[in-house]
């Protein structure tokens, strides 16, 4: 057999060697957390040489592991057991060597008898596992005292040897798995020495190779040892330099697989997956350490050498092959001598990005399978960062070394592979960040804001040669940060509200808004993401507010003068107080710098004086100030930066001198600090301010690093070189390069006359020629790349940053985050509604707009929620003016219509308070969804709020225009009116199909329309408007008058009456239910009636509605608002002016209406205005026939026992009552019955007239009222005395006369007088009937001629005291005596009547006897007296002759008749007199 070995580590492997393409590591693998043990200290372990290369095992490998003995069972029993594994592994080992001839042959000792002088043993191999078998067995129950070390060594040698096959080697190594699988090294005493022994073993394993397959199963098996050791309990043992060891192993076996099979790369890369996570899981448990700063320095310098020169060894870790651990440094080997802890874990992380950067120089070999051309190193070496990370980043901050690593190396290493073209490559750098940021934000502040400016912003906008799979990966990693709750608002206060920190939010949320948007394309991927982001940004924003209660209201104090502000710092960033305080502090001071900028950028003169204006720089400039300015102000034009710092007047030198000692140039190569200086500005043409920049950087360059010069000078002089080769290497007109050589003899002696070090010169020269200095930066701060001077320069400020603020879950920011990206969020999300069919998408574009609505209103941002509103009012589809056939159907298929239908209705209902113009687009809606039928047959329901509604009894309902059927008919045709559309449609009937049954499609869009109105709740709208606020509720008023246009003259079609019946009644009703508001509406709402009433001539719903909703108004609202009392009922005078057609046919249910409103608001009605107009409606109800009952009812109900009657409605009621006295319509008895209230109301007057005399005080002119209402009652009642109805006359002149004799009313003499005037005028009238009209027109006038002469006897009686003293009662007297005359000497049909000849002597009798009484009438000798006696005579005697003995027996009227005659001037003068 040709015998030959592979030895781990030994195999020649260069850097041109192929490298195997990783799988894809973006795929989450499962937690194996190892369990979990306390480390103990593991001695120095021997070093070997390693010689096969070893790899993960597959995916199901992590089921080999047995489980361990239960603690449960005894200590001897778990010793039996173990001895029992031990001898069988021993067994199967022995079988396996058994099988190859040389281990099978057995030699004995010498001859018989006796001693032997040579004996002939087992191979020690054998003989180590037969006496391991036969300890095993003595150990017995003593097990758990042995040495584990002692059962392993047999197994270890027969790895090690280089005697065995790989069957023997592959068994060994088996029974190893086993044994360690099984816990057979229990953490303790000798554990560390077994655990160092087994890794040497294996990872120096040494065995014959025979196939190619069984060394491919060798290796899996080494792979699986190793696994278990750092699975194992005692893995805590391990020592930092075996855990390296095992980390190299496990590589250079995945190495070495790449020319191998397919199986042993999976297996080898997998294994090394779960040994970096077994061992990375385990930091948890190590306990925090601090170490010196030098250390860690020190180690970032080496790091960083290796990167910046590219020859970074990417087996760093025994790299030489010589000793295990050997390629660290000295500061480091007893760290690494020391348990498993975290110097293994940051060598391993250095070992891992070393992988990244010299992967770079290595190419894909044809040698290498699918597999490996497929995957590369950079994306297995940043699946096992990922691992390494997710498993740590919790525990890392509580280790200065290992976060060193990871804020410099690591990440700047991310930072280069994020912009790899490789998507792959991309997705697991952006989720070894994603951990990083959720772990670790407030130790990353910098770097993750670099991470966004120059990775993710750079990638997502396509705009840098990104692919289409680079822009997805990096939106994906977006949207993945975006749905952490916390993550824009920490954004926002730690990026954008930080004076050196790009505006990472407005950046990140104009990104998600553009990337929403469609371009010249379909929606695509991208578009969708985004509006994922967005939404789920505007989400968190949302849910914040419900914890507004711990919203912090603070206003940023104004700068009163200069101080430094750059310095600030925030002292208490777990204070919300402090931290929002100085939040807002810093970003207004960066928004006052922007627009400081913007003005520098124009005119650096304007530009200081508005900084100066603002105390943003000293009224008095000085360079520091300036230089602070230049250097952290970003935005500023370089090229104007440049032409500053190169001037060659005092203050710009002195600024350019403190703009360069804002630099750290500390322990940096020159061209790197060269690099970093020159991007902050552009370098000018000029040579002489070249001059002055560069003496300024040298000057800098030299005070922090002298040990390279000697003097400034030299610093200065190879600047200026650098900047030459700079300029002759990439300069595209120098054809001519210069050569190393050239740099560097250009070069000599200008160190103080010496040469400066020719490997120093070569590097400078070799960095310039790969990587120009670009003399011409980019403008303004985001989307570069990021180089490693600016790296250098992000650590420097990552030092002297402020804190990183965390954000917690109440809204301290939000209220200025929303408004920057209010706007541009809902214009991308409605684009991407308008052209996206995919219900769960259209069900998150929803969602966001409800988001955008709920931020709106909790911030006042009354126009993002109308735009909104206006937006989504077009997606219904119910604003279109294009014809459809059948509407319900086209609307219930549409679901996209459907969800914007239900997101207004739900904004309209949730969020009215802060709609405005809004309103108007949802009025259309409603208006739309009634004219097709699909609102509810009672809209808004019940209006009142404490008491019945009374709108039920309207003629028409406001439900009765809207139709919810359970199934609309299908193509029903337009209803016709006019007498030419009936007769066209009887021509056609016979010709018209039959309708069409509709199908169960049509059927479930019925459903589903009548469903989705159902859902909107849409009368709530207007029954909960009275919580709208005042502006709301104004334009919603507003809204609904212009949505039912202005009534014509001109008779409109039906459907724009319907339209205008049903906003007017949707108005009363937002009417009713605001009654506290009244003010705010109620000028609208009675002009718009008005102009209904005005321009309606015929009947019609509208202005049945307009009249009765204004009657349903006054009603409702008169109990609550005593100040509109009058001009509601002023209102009421619009159905006065109502065309006498319109009148005519509601004038029943007017007086119903307000039949109703009486009664239930007589007690609140007190103006003489209002009373009038109600009067006024009930007056107008007396001459209509079917109103007039009810009118009448009304009238008794305010005069019936003078319940409501009062000064105020006095006079109109009783004229109310006259003209239903007066009415013919009615029957006789309700004339009487009017009589009688008008009787029944001098009641009153007497009340009245009492109350006031109690009273006292102002009582004349009350009293004056009073008598001038009582003139006014007789008045009505002496109408209706002439009344044709004998009846009816009769009682009135009864009524009057009770009215006339009332004691109670303080009568004055005049009013007796104007009263006798009435009874005079009636009295003539009643003659005039009785002779001049046909007794069958006015029958029986002998009774009535009797009452009015009783009538006037009793009323002269009454009034005889008062009148009797007054100059004018001798002409009143001879007037009654004159009418009493005319009565004696009327005559019916001719003749006499009976009645009144027997009764008037009588009541002239009664009258002369109380005069008598009196004293009124008497002989005497005073002249004036004699002549009423004689005057009187005069009269009676042509009346009765025979009174004047009966009342005077003494025969006194002879003389009285001589006085009479004797000065018949002198009583004409005095009658003059009184009646003037």
């Amino acid at each position: 057999l040709i015998r030959w070995y592979v030895v781990l580590g030994v195999e020649l492997w260069s850097l041109s060697d192929p490298a195997p393409h990783p799988e894809d590591q973006t795929r989450q693998q499962p937690d194996l957390t190892p369990p979990r043990s306390d480390p103990s200290p593991a001695p120095g372990c021997a070093r070997s040489r390693p010689r096969a290369r070893t790899g993960p095992p597959p995916a199901s490998m992590g089921g080999l592991r047995a489980a361990s003995p239960s603690p449960s069972s005894g200590a001897g029993s778990s010793g039996v057991a173990m001895a029992c594994v031990v001898a069988s592994e021993v067994a199967t080992v022995l079988a396996v060597m058994r099988r190859n001839v040389r281990w099978a042959g057995v030699r004995y000792g010498g001859d018989d008898g006796g001693g032997a002088e040579e004996e002939h043993l087992d191979h020690p191999l054998i003989a180590g596992l037969k006496s391991l078998r036969r300890r095993a067995a003595a150990w017995g129950t003593r097990w758990p005292e042995a040495d584990p070390l002692l059962c392993l060594r047999p197994f270890l040698d027969v790895v090690r040897s280089d005697e065995t096959g790989a069957p023997i080697t592959g068994s060994a190594l088996s029974s190893l798995h086993k044994l360690l699988s099984l816990d057979l090294v229990a953490p303790g005493g000798g554990a560390a020495e077994a655990m160092g022994a087994v890794v040497e073993a294996v990872t120096g394993c040494r065995f014959e190779v025979t196939d190619p397959a069984s060394e491919e199963a060798v290796l899996a098996r080494v792979l699986q040892v190793l696994l278990a050791c750092v699975r194992g309990r005692a893995a805590p043992a391990l020592s930092n330099r075996h855990v390296c060891a095992i980390v190299t192993t496990c590589f250079r076996v995945v190495q070495q697989a790449g020319t191998k099979g397919e199986l042993l790369q999976r297996v080898s890369r997998q294994t090394m997956q779960e040994v970096i996570r077994c061992v990375f899981a385990r930091l948890a448990d190590i306990e925090p350490t601090t170490i010196v700063n030098e250390q860690i320095s020190k180690n970032q310098d080496l790091g960083a050498e290796e990167l910046g020169n590219g020859k970074s060894d990417y087996v760093c870790l025994n790299s030489s092959g010589d000793e295990v651990g050997g390629g660290f440094g000295a500061v480091q080997d007893k760290d690494m001598m020391e348990p498993l802890g975290v110097p293994c874990m940051v060598e391993i992380l250095q070992f891992l990005c070393s992988l990244l950067n010299i992967a770079e120089d290595m190419d894909v070999s044809q040698r290498m399978n699918g597999i490996d051309y497929d995957e590369d190193v950079p994306l297995f070496a940043l699946g096992l960062i990922n691992s390494a990370i997710e498993l740590s980043a919790s525990s890392i901050h509580r280790h200065p070394k290992l976060l060193a690593f990871v804020q410099d190396e690591l990440f700047h290493n991310l930072m280069q592979f994020g912009l790899s073209m490789s998507p792959l490559i991309l997705s697991t750098v952006c989720s070894t960040v994603f951990t990083l940021f959720y772990h670790l934000r407030q130790e990353l502040k910098l770097q993750i804001e670099a991470f966004f400016s120059c990775v993710i912003l750079r990638l997502a906008q396509g705009r840098y040669g990104a692919s289409y799979q680079q822009q997805e990966v990096a939106l994906e990693a977006l949207v993945d940060f975006c749905r952490q709750k916390e993550f824009m608002a920490e954004m926002y206060a730690n990026m954008d509200c930080d004076l050196q920190c790009s505006n990472v939010f407005e950046d990140l949320a104009n990104l998600l808004s553009r990337s929403a948007f469609p371009v010249n394309s379909p929606l695509s991927a991208l578009n969708v993401l985004a509006l994922d982001g967005l939404v789920a940004v505007i989400q968190a924003i949302a849910e914040r507010t419900d914890h507004a209660h711990q919203h912090h209201g603070q206003t940023v104090p104004e700068i009163s003068e200069y101080f430094p502000f750059w310095q600030l710092k925030c002292e208490g960033s777990n204070d919300p107080d402090q931290w929002v305080r100085f939040v807002h502090q810093q970003k207004s001071i960066k928004r006052k710098l922007m627009v400081g900028v913007e003005h520098f950028n124009r005119d650096k003169k304007k530009g200081f004086e508005y900084l100066q204006g603002v105390h943003l720089l000293p009224e008095k400039l000085d360079p520091r100030s300036v230089a602070l300015f230049f250097r952290y102000t970003p935005g500023l034009d370089k090229n104007l930066l440049g032409e500053y710092l190169g001037n060659h007047d005092e203050f710009s030198i002195l600024v350019l001198h403190e703009f360069s000692k804002t630099f750290d140039f500390e322990d940096m190569n020159l061209d790197a600090a060269l690099r970093l200086f020159l991007e902050t500005f552009r370098l000018p043409g000029e040579s002489q301010k070249i001059q002055r920049i560069l003496e300024a950087f040298s000057e800098r360059y030299y005070e922090q690093s002298p040990h390279m010069f000697v003097n400034r000078d030299a610093a200065l002089v190879l600047s200026y070189s650098v900047i030459m080769l700079n300029t002759d290497q990439h300069n595209v007109r120098v054809k001519k390069k210069m050569t190393e050589e050239d740099f560097i003899r250009n070069n000599r002696r200008i160190n103080g006359g010496n040469d400066l070090p020719r490997e120093f010169l070569s590097e400078l020269f070799y960095s310039i020629c790969r990587n120009e200095i670009k003399t011409i930066p980019e403008q303004g701060a985001g989307c570069s790349e990021m180089s490693y001077s600016r790296w250098v320069d992000l650590m420097w400020k990552s030092k002297r940053t402020s804190v990183y603020i965390a954000c917690d879950s109440y809204p301290f920011l939000d209220n200025d985050m929303f408004p920057i990206m209010a706007g541009p969020s809902v214009a991308a999300i409605s684009v991407v509604f308008d052209n996206v069919e995919h219900e769960e998408i259209l069900t998150g574009c929803i969602d966001g707009f409800l988001s955008v609505a709920k931020l709106a209103a909790f911030y006042h941002l009354d126009d993002v929620l109308n735009d909104l509103v206006v937006g989504l009012c077009k997606f219904t589809t119910l604003l279109n003016n294009s014809y459809v056939d059948d509407p319900v159907i086209a609307f219930g298929v549409d679901t996209k219509a459907r969800m914007a239908t239900e997101a207004v209705f739900t904004i309209a209902t949730t969020y009215g308070d802060h709609i405005r113009s809004g309103w108007r687009n949802i009025v259309d809606c409603i208006l739309r969804l009634h004219k097709i039928g699909l609102l509810p047959g009672r809209l808004t329901g019940d209006t009142g709020d404490d008491q019945e509604s009374s709108s039920d009894s309207l003629p028409s309902k406001l439900g009765s225009y809207a139709v919810a059927p359970q199934a609309l008919p299908i193509n029903t045709p337009k209803k016709t009116y006019g007498l030419m559309g009936r007769f066209s449609q009887l021509l056609y009937l016979d010709a018209e199909e039959p309708r069409s049954q509709p199908t169960e499609e049509q059927l479930a869009a019925q459903r589903n329309a009548l469903e989705t109105v159902k859902k909107c709740q849409i009368g709530t709208i207007f029954t909960e408007s009275k919580f709208l606020q005042a502006d709301s509720l104004s334009n919603l008023a507003r809204a609904l008058i212009q949505a039912a246009g202005r009534p014509q003259r001109i008779t409109s079609s039906l459907d724009d009456e319907g339209t205008a019946v049903f906003c007017l009644e949707l108005l009363i009703t937002v009417t009713l239910n605001n009654r506290d508001r009244i003010v705010l509406l109620w000028q609208g709402v009675y002009e718009h009636i008005t102009h209904i009433v005005q321009s309606t001539v015929m009947p019609c719903n509208l202005v049945e509605k307009a009249v009765f909703g204004l009657l349903h108004i006054c009603q409702r609202l008169l109990p609550y608002k005593e100040n509109l009392v009058d001009d509601l009922l002023r209102s009421l005078q619009l159905i006065l002016k109502l065309d006498a057609r319109v009148a005519d046919a509601y004038c029943e249910n007017i007086t119903l209406e307000v039949t109703r409103l009486v009664k239930a608001n007589a007690t609140h009605i007190k103006s003489q205005m209002g009373w009038r107009t109600i009067i006024s409606l009930l007056c107008v109800t007396a001459r209509h026939p079917d109103a007039s009952d009810a009118g009448f009812e009304a009238l008794v109900f305010i005069m019936s026992e003078g319940a409501h009657l009062s000064p105020a409605n006095f006079i109109v009621s009783v004229e109310a009552s006259r003209q239903f006295a007066e009415s013919r319509l009615g029957s006789a008895e309700r004339s009487i019955h009017a009589l009688n209230l008008m009787a029944d109301s001098v009641n009153c007057l007497t009340r009245w007239s009492r109350e006031v005399k109690e009273a006292g005080g102002e009582a004349d002119r009350i009293l004056e009222g009073i008598a001038e209402m009582w003139l006014r009652l007789v008045q009505a009642l002496r109408k209706v005395c002439t009344d044709q109805r004998e009846e009816v006359r009769n009682h009135a002149l009864l009524c009057l006369h009770r009215c006339l004799i009332v004691d109670g009313i303080s009568v004055s003499s005049s009013a007796w007088l104007m009263s006798f005037d009435i009874i005079f005028q009636l009295l003539d009238e009643l003659l005039e009937i009785a002779q001049s009209y046909s007794p069958k027109d006015f029958r029986n006038m002998e009774v009535s001629l009797l009452h009015a002469v009783k009538l006037l006897c009793k009323v002269f009686l009454q009034s005889l005291k008062d009148l009797s003293a007054q100059s004018s009662f001798s002409k009143l007297w001879l007037e009654v005596l004159d009418m009493i005359e005319k009565f004696m000497k009327v005559k019916l049909r001719g003749r006499r009547t009976e009645k009144l000849h027997e009764a008037i002597p009588e009541l002239l009798k009664n009258i002369l006897l109380v005069m008598k009484a009196n004293g009124v009438l008497s002989k005497t000798s005073a002249s004036e007296e004699n002549t009423l006696w004689e005057a009187t005579w005069l009269q009676v005697n042509k009346v009765a002759p025979s009174l004047q003995p009966e009342v005077f027996p003494d025969n006194e009227s002879d003389s009285a008749a001589e006085g009479e005659q004797s000065k018949p001037e002198s009583s004409a003068q005095e009658g003059q007199t009184a009646e003037q």
